[in-house]
């Protein structure tokens, strides 16, 4: 599967990076209107540097794209390489208005290409543990979960690009950027949300228009209660920690890994340790790993994309849909879109509306 890379800034570095480390890809080109930028990543892989996509998506040997542009910018180059007949990895968010994930995904039903959105923590080995043991009931019924995420951003990192920290291309703060992982994985865990209720601000940080702070409680189809926190004004940066709960079993993520793992047995009669810690079965499922931590740097990243370009490459093998489709996407931004009404609107908002 040849590919060309739309955007060879941070993250665009990143999805280059991972295509040319896979054994069955190819990185064919890398795009960016700065020609400096397309130059120096196309450079350092040895591939052409194209500065228009409009150019990358006429080339016969390109099968696929990745787009790594601005947030507020996926939607555009998205809706051209599915015109065009290629695959489509995009970046986290999908977008950031309703209109433009509605436009990806009208497309993608029309030029039946394969289409997946970037949630690389689905396939963290602690959320796949923690997943399947929801899908399998042995947590019991899910009472409630929680995504705190504080971490730290510098003002000069919002000042590094103009789009950052605005509406038009961030699409929010610290939810829309940084907290939709822990968001997406709470969600993937409890299910459908029905309803938020939240309040934002802007507390540590000049010259930006969104959120550098953000609570929220949550509720979901089966009644499970959750609690979102999100902020970059968290100095020096902690890890994003995300919780679920059910009246036979938890699971603890932190920073990636399975801090604690426990399933009953179905006798929740006697609290282990008194009603304590319990029981953390985690080592059993999942030896604890070092790991690194984005709080409080944003180039610190996973290597987690490259298990999802394998479930990508696969679902087209396959004929299947990947993990993170388009619809799973779109159901955790609108989570973060009725957040955001809510802190605006000072009341409870339905989810999907």
């Amino acid at each position: 599967m040849r590919f060309a890379v739309i955007g060879c800034g941070v993250i665009g570095k990143h999805h280059a990076r991972t295509i040319a480390g896979l054994a069955e890809a190819e990185l064919a080109a890398v795009v960016d209107v700065i020609p400096e930028r397309a130059d120096e990543l196309g450079a350092k892989h040895g591939v052409p540097a194209l500065y228009s996509v409009e150019e990358a998506l006429q080339r016969s040997d390109i099968d696929a794209v990745a787009v790594c542009t601005p947030s507020g910018n996926h939607a555009g180059p998205a809706v051209d390489a599915l015109r065009a007949g290629k695959h489509v990895v995009i970046e986290k968010p999908l977008d950031v208005t309703p209109d433009a994930v509605a436009a990806v995904a009208k497309e993608a039903a029309v030029a039946g290409r394969v289409v997946t959105v970037i949630s690389q923590h689905r396939f963290d080995a602690a959320a796949q543990i923690a997943h399947a043991a929801v899908q399998d009931g042995k947590f019991g019924v899910l009472t409630s979960g929680s995504a705190d995420i504080a971490w730290w951003r510098s003002q000069g990192y919002y000042d590094s690009g103009d789009w950052r920290g605005t509406w038009a291309l961030d699409g929010g703060g610290v939810l829309m950027n940084q907290g939709i992982h822990s968001i997406d994985i709470l969600v993937w865990l409890l299910g459908q949300p029905t309803e938020v209720f939240a309040w934002t601000g802007t507390l540590a940080h000049e010259r930006i228009e969104v959120e550098d702070t953000a609570v929220a409680t949550i509720r979901f189809s089966s009644g499970a209660l959750g609690v979102i926190r999100g902020t970059t004004a968290a100095y020096p940066g902690l890890t994003a920690r995300i919780q679920v709960h059910g009246d036979h079993g938890s699971a603890v993520i932190d920073d990636d890994q399975l801090a604690y793992f426990h399933a009953s047995d179905g006798s929740t009669d006697a609290p282990a340790y008194g009603g304590g810690a319990g029981d953390n079965q985690a080592a059993q499922v999942l030896p604890t790993q070092a790991g690194g931590t984005a709080g409080g740097d944003p180039s610190a990243l996973s290597d987690a994309h490259t298990t999802q370009y394998r479930d990508f490459l696969s679902a087209i093998a396959d004929g299947r849909q990947p993990l993170v489709t388009i619809e799973e996407n779109t159901r955790t931004l609108e989570v973060i879109w009725a957040i955001y009404e809510s802190a605006k609107l000072g009341r409870p908002v339905a989810v999907g509306t």
